[in-house]
């Protein structure tokens, strides 16, 4: 094996540099990155017997700037169905909602949960 000489720094520069390497070119390709969108995960709020739902509207108003009209409609599914959709992350986001929640509620001496799910 030689020793390469007479590198300019270009590639593919044109005939003189082949002729002086011997005829090697290196063609380059640029390869489109291959983005996946990261996982989403829904933060969920499960009914409890004891948690007003009043606070469940003040929860999704002022943690998940649900509207008086949406947050009402999330509270009723919670109430009727056992859980409700607050809304759809990335999964630090949504750690740091159910992080929220579970302060907030603390806080106000209530025993609401909120938890995560991957969809």
């Amino acid at each position: 094996m030689q020793p390469c000489t007479g590198w300019t720094g270009q590639v593919g520069s044109g005939r003189e540099s082949d002729e002086r390497q011997g005829s090697h070119s290196l063609i380059v390709e640029e390869a489109a990155p291959r983005l996946r969108q990261p996982p989403l995960y829904q933060v969920v709020l499960l009914n409890d017997d004891y948690t007003p739902m009043e606070f469940v509207v003040d929860v999704l108003e002022r943690i998940f700037g649900l509207d008086r009209t949406r947050a009402t409609r999330v509270m009723l599914e919670v109430h009727t169905r056992g859980k409700g959709i607050c809304g759809v992350f990335t999964f630090e986001i949504a750690e740091t909602k159910v992080a929220q929640v579970t302060t907030y509620s603390r806080q106000n001496q209530h025993p609401l949960l909120c938890t995560m799910e991957e969809t």
